[in-house]
């Protein structure tokens, strides 16, 4: 058995795919997914909840937003990065 632990968090950039871009919140301002594009993402939980979120790298929005339900994406690749 190896004595090597891995880093926390651990070191991989997730991608995933956008399956469900509808009922955007009216309020809503910033980006938003389109349908069938793939992302680079990551995923956290809720502050106060613990639910997982997703997070697309690079998108902006303004307050409370900012986050992704889980059931808009489906991931399609991890990569390890060293």
């Amino acid at each position: 058995m190896s004595n090597v632990k891995l880093p926390t968090p651990v070191p991989v950039q997730l991608f995933a795919r956008c399956v469900n871009a509808e009922h955007r919140p009216a309020d809503y301002i910033g980006d938003w997914p389109a349908a069938g594009r793939v992302y680079p993402v990551r995923v956290l939980p809720h502050v106060r909840t613990g639910e997982p979120q997703v997070h697309v790298l690079g998108f902006h929005a303004e307050r409370p937003y900012g986050a992704f339900a889980p059931h808009r994406f489906e991931q399609v690749a991890e990569l390890w990065l060293n």
